[in-house]
């Protein structure tokens, strides 16, 4: 197997493990997810993963305003990568305003994103990351209480969790994880529950000798990375922030 470590790992192969699960679904990016299989389990950095990263016109966005904000000249480095799929104080330094009046230019036209920019207080709470895209400019949660559980479900899949592993079988990975959960007035996250998830793929695998008590990041069905106890946490943080931020919308809407 392909494998990467973190002490190596670069901002452009980081980019690719979180963007390759729904890619290779088909619901962001262009086609070609094999580009990213392979970029997400390389060592070094790869000018054709950074060629399609611009393509991905929901991550491209918030990556260039991460980099200016906190005077990065390049929107792939490590620390804005790390930033937007799992969270770090560098979201702290985007104004909140000029966050706001960004994603209204940038997705505006999308259902529902400028009624819940208008509406939701402290919108930018949780920063300029894929937590916010989530609940914010994808349409999904607008679809909460519809009758169907599909909203929920994607909302779940779609935003970036953690869990811990606990086995490896070949390709797969039993990981415990909190699920997000709708009451039919606000989101929540629940007790841990066990799911399996791919991370491998042929010669390929996002994280290097996966073993049972890893902490890991999950997106969509798969394995994306090893967390650190710093990283699990501010992933935890933002999250809850969001939902906070979110359920007071629902609760007002």
């Amino acid at each position: 197997m392909t494998t990467a470590s973190r002490s190596t790992r670069s901002g452009e192969a980081l980019f690719a493990r979180y963007a390759y699960p729904p890619n290779d679904l088909g619901h962001c990016g262009p086609p070609g997810a094999d580009v990213l299989l392979a970029g997400g389990a390389a060592r070094t950095d790869d000018p054709e993963v950074r060629s399609r990263a611009e393509q991905f016109d929901g991550a491209w966005p918030y990556l260039q305003l991460l980099a200016a904000a906190a005077d990065i000249d390049d929107p792939l480095d490590e620390r804005v990568v790390t930033a937007y799929w799992v969270g770090s104080d560098l979201l702290d330094v985007v104004d909140p305003r000029v966050f706001a009046q960004a994603v209204g230019l940038g997705f505006g036209g999308q259902p529902g994103v400028r009624q819940r920019l208008a509406e939701a207080p402290d919108v930018a709470g949780a920063g300029a990351n894929h937590a916010f895209h989530v609940f914010v400019v994808y349409p999904w949660v607008g679809l909460l209480g519809s009758g169907s559980d599909v909203p929920r479900s994607v909302l779940d899949s779609c935003r970036v969790r953690w869990g811990s592993v606990e086995a490896v079988d070949g390709e797969t990975a039993v990981v415990r994880s909190r699920p997000l959960t709708w009451d039919g007035t606000t989101l929540g996250l629940g007790p841990d529950r066990a799911q399996t998830v791919q991370w491998a793929q042929g010669r390929h695998a996002f994280v290097d000798g996966l073993r049972p008590g890893d902490q890991v990041s999950l997106h969509w069905d798969w394995v994306c990375d090893r967390l650190s106890d710093d990283e699990r946490a501010a992933l935890a943080d933002r999250t809850a922030r969001q939902l906070a931020s979110t359920n007071a919308w629902l609760t007002s809407r």
